[in-house]
C-alpha cells in the first residue's frame, strides 16, 4: 500500500473570506452605539441571530453586526476587562487595528461624524500613495480605521 504525503500547507485561495471577527467589550452599550450609530453597522436582530448566539444576545452577553459584504463583528461583553495600559496609544494586543473600508465620496462625511461624536483620534486624516484613511479609537481603546482607496481618491 502507498501512503500519499500529508499535506503540510493549504492551497493559495482555499481560505475564502473573512467569517467574523470577535472583539471583547468593556462597555456592551457604548461599543454598540459605537459600532450601530456611529460607524452604522447593521446591528442582527431576530432571527438574523445565529441561533448559536441567541441566548447570549438576549442576555446582553454579545451583539453581533454585519457589513455591507457579509463580514460579521461579534461583540462579546467583558465587564472586567481592562487593558495593561489605560493609555490607548499603548496597544495592548496582536491586533493592530481594524480598517472599515469606505467610498471616497463619503470619506469626508466620515470624518465629519468622529469629529462631530468627539471620538478620540490617534492620527489622520491622512493621505498615502494607497489611499486616505484616518484612525481613531473605540469605546474600549481599540484602534480603528476608515480608509478608501487612492485609485478612487
Amino acid at each position: 500500500m502507498i501512503l500519499s504525503p500529508i499535506q503540510k500547507t493549504l492551497a493559495v485561495g482555499t481560505l475564502r473570506r473573512i467569517h467574523h471577527i470577535a472583539l471583547n467589550v468593556k462597555d456592551m452599550v457604548a461599543s454598540r452605539q459605537f459600532y450601530g450609530e456611529i460607524l452604522g453597522l447593521h446591528e442582527l436582530t431576530g432571527d438574523e441571530v445565529p441561533e448559536t448566539l441567541r441566548s447570549l444576545v438576549a442576555q446582553g452577553k454579545v451583539a453581533n453586526f454585519i457589513t455591507p459584504d457579509g463580514t460579521v463583528l461579534d461583540l462579546f461583553w467583558e465587564p472586567e476587562l481592562t487593558p495593561p495600559n489605560l493609555d490607548p496609544k499603548q496597544q495592548f494586543t496582536r491586533a493592530n487595528h481594524l480598517a472599515f473600508d469606505i467610498a471616497p465620496e463619503l470619506f469626508d462625511q466620515a470624518v465629519t461624524v468622529i469629529h462631530q461624536n468627539q471620538i478620540l483620534i490617534d492620527h489622520g486624516p491622512i493621505t498615502r500613495p494607497t489611499g486616505q484613511g484616518i484612525y481613531f479609537y473605540d469605546p474600549d481603546g481599540f484602534l480603528v480605521e476608515i480608509r478608501c482607496d487612492a485609485s478612487s481618491v
